[in-house]
């Protein structure tokens, strides 16, 4: 139980209370019997003087009556000395209050001198004063008594405390709920979490404290969370079309093998699409053995200086083929530029985005390549008249799967892993990518890389 932050928060609570009333109590003391001390002093000297001056004008059977009154009506316990050194006490003292004065200093106020205390607490404050009726010398003390109004003082003090330390601990016992409950509802909400509930709609982002700012932050963590659980569930369900799609035609055009009835030609042709379907699967293997490696951030990575404007050149000549086909035209705006990268990496992210120009361009269409170096970066910008991209799918087009086009079928199907390896190694390279396009205008897809030596890139 006492585990709980609730228990926690009461009882620190508690002990700082008891702490401060206990600081308090004695902090208060110290000052009242150090300050207080001298002016409880001044005072009795000067009341004292008061009852001896009247004490010298009384005939000696009128003393005892005298004090006995006084000792009623004053804050004093008087002690009287006579010469035969009888003691007589006016006022009742308890025991812990009494203070005896001793022979030495009797004497000493008896022979005409005046004693004042110079230590103790109020109650132990003593005044002694000489005084003479006829022939006969007196010694008469005085000590402060607390007993009335000091008892009731400290009495409504210590009231006070009790009251205070009662209603506080009332008060925390609330207020800690009110702390606490929020924690509560967040630890409620990691296990709606934990079961797959990402929903967090309270009403704790509105408070504008601490806990306001922690709850602004866990709801922003369940979204992340909730995007994260979608983008698996839509990996696992891309990966499930992908593959089945290859498996359901592999299968089909095997089963359509055994018949006997088949031409030659049909065999080779159904023979081609069952190899091009497992070359099919073969790549989408690869690519996402590549793209775990690459978000592992362990893939090997070797760079050294290279010519980039080389490299792209030859990537252009491997694609002969295809955009030949297409009857494409290239118009390359590239200085021989030298870069520091790893010439594989780099290779298979120039290799993805023109064949994708490539494959998305128009017949008799143009793609053109530009190159530019600042003093710390160098920017590769690859522009085509191809369909375009959607505003809604530019900003997922990078995602595993992910495909802007859903219908796209024959020469425009892909596994939409292309793009998601494109940027993993430009990220690995401690670059950016970007992209401006428009839906039927064209794209454009820039890549700018940090022009600096091999020995300061980190990955």
């Amino acid at each position: 139980m006492i585990k709980t932050l609730y228990v926690r928060v009461v009882l620190t609570f508690l002990g700082a209370v008891l702490f401060g009333m206990a600081s308090a109590f004695f902090l208060t003391t110290f000052f009242y019997t150090n300050l207080v001390r001298e002016e409880i002093q001044d005072k009795m000297m000067d009341n004292g003087k008061d009852i001896v001056h009247t004490l010298t004008l009384l005939k000696e059977e009128k003393i005892h009556e005298y004090l006995t009154t006084v000792s009623r009506l004053s804050e004093y316990y008087i002690t009287l000395y006579e010469e035969n050194k009888s003691k007589n006490v006016y006022g009742e003292t308890e025991p812990r209050e009494k203070v005896d004065i001793a022979d030495p200093v009797v004497v000493q106020v008896q022979s005409g001198e005046v004693y004042r205390s110079l230590s103790g607490f109020p109650d132990q404050i003593v005044v002694g004063f000489p005084f003479q009726i006829d022939t006969v010398h007196y010694a008469i003390f005085f000590q402060y008594s607390r007993h009335n109004k000091e008892s009731a003082l400290q009495k409504a003090v210590i009231t006070t405390l009790f009251i205070t330390l009662l209603m506080g601990s009332l008060f925390i016992f609330v207020a800690a709920r009110y702390v606490v409950k929020p924690l509560r509802v967040m630890t409620e909400a990691t296990k709606r979490m934990s079961k797959g509930d990402f929903n967090m709609d309270w009403k704790l982002k509105r408070r504008k404290d601490e806990l306001g700012m922690l709850a602004q932050s866990f709801s922003e963590m369940a979204l992340e969370l909730k995007q994260l659980e979608q983008m698996r569930q839509d990996f696992v369900s891309n990966v499930s079309h992908e593959i089945q799609t290859p498996l359901t035609s592999i299968s089909g055009f095997s089963k359509a093998l055994r018949s006997n009835r088949m031409s030659e030609e049909e065999r080779l042709y159904y023979l081609e699409i069952i190899q091009s379907e497992s070359e099919r699967l073969s790549r989408m293997s690869e690519n996402l053995l590549k793209l775990a490696s690459l978000e592992s951030m362990h893939h090997p990575y070797q760079p050294h200086t290279y010519d980039l404007d080389e490299q792209i050149r030859h990537v252009i000549v491997a694609c002969e083929p295809q955009w030949s086909a297409k009857q494409i035209e290239f118009e390359l705006n590239m200085p021989s530029i030298k870069i520091c990268a790893d010439e594989d990496l780099l290779n298979q992210v120039w290799m993805n985005l023109i064949t994708n120009s490539i494959k998305f361009s128009p017949q008799s269409g143009w793609i053109h390549i530009q190159v530019k170096q600042t003093t710390n970066e160098i920017t590769v910008s690859i522009s085509d008249q191809g369909i375009g991209i959607s505003e809604e799918d530019q900003g997922r087009i990078f995602e595993r799967f992910y495909k802007a086009d859903k219908s796209r079928t024959g020469e425009h199907s892909g596994s939409g892993l292309g793009l998601a390896i494109v940027n993993k190694i430009v990220l690995l390279h401690l670059g950016r990518i970007s992209i401006q396009s428009a839906t039927g205008k064209g794209s454009t897809f820039s890549v700018t890389l940090p022009s600096i030596p091999v020995t300061t890139i980190r990955h």
